[in-house]
């Protein structure tokens, strides 16, 4: 690889029940660019864990996670990035108080839906949700196609933990990043105190709302416009 092809390199982190192969229109234009990308698997299905790391070489160094995959990502890849894109994501998921101690017995809820083999029903009533106001069929191929494995199972449940301890911006997360974060305004997973927490946390950051869109931000046009406003901060 050119040393201009890798002065832009973006990795994306799928969010709770995704898998990586979401990514690949975002992936089609950083290519078209010549930016090197990326995509975090967590191996909740078929597709093995994996963990990228950032191109010595690359000079513009930007995070894409979607809903919890900004929480997913380790501190030493963070302390490196350079701006990030926050997608129907958080810094807690579960606000304080009253609201915040719903949406934890909520989490509880499904991972005993999980723990008690009620797995593929569980995903099907939270891709549902995650979609609406569109329908199911209009989201990517994700693991529960492919079929949940044991280990996949465990991480599921692992990662419901880590959505009711969430509770601040990732460690590693860098002072001064450029941020841009993108709302769903019909979200349904993401609470609205906690968007606002989010921003409140990032107050220097850009804020798209997108309406229609769900939590899964089923728009076709958001990649090439998220791809622009990364391209806008190249030298």
């Amino acid at each position: 690889m050119s040393q201009a092809a890798c002065t832009t390199q973006l990795i994306a982190v799928h969010g709770w029940a995704g898998d990586c192969r979401a990514w690949q229109p975002w992936a089609e234009l950083a290519a078209s660019r010549g930016w090197h990308f990326s995509a975090a698997e967590r191996g909740y299905g078929t597709l093995p864990p994996k963990q990228p790391s950032w191109d010595p070489q690359a000079q513009q160094r930007v995070v894409i996670g979607h809903s919890m995959g900004p929480h997913l990502l380790p501190a030493a890849v963070w302390a490196e990035a350079t701006s990030a894109v926050w997608l129907a994501s958080f810094a807690a998921f579960a606000p304080p108080g009253r609201q915040g101690r719903s949406i934890r017995a909520a989490l509880q809820a499904m991972g005993q839906r999980i723990s008690s083999g009620d797995t593929t029903a569980q995903l099907r009533d939270f891709f549902r949700e995650a979609a609406a106001p569109f329908p199911p069929s209009a989201l990517p191929l994700g693991p529960l196609e492919q079929g949940i494995t044991a280990t996949g199972r465990e991480r599921l449940l692992e990662d419901l933990e880590r959505l009711a301890n969430s509770a601040g911006l990732p460690p590693g997360y860098p002072e001064g990043a450029r941020a841009l974060i993108v709302e769903a305004a019909d979200d349904r997973i993401v609470h609205p105190a906690s968007r606002a927490a989010l921003r409140a946390q990032l107050p220097n950051a850009q804020v798209w709302s997108l309406e229609p869109a769900g939590h899964c931000l089923l728009d076709p046009t958001l990649a090439a416009r998220v791809v622009e406003w990364i391209a806008d901060a190249q030298p």
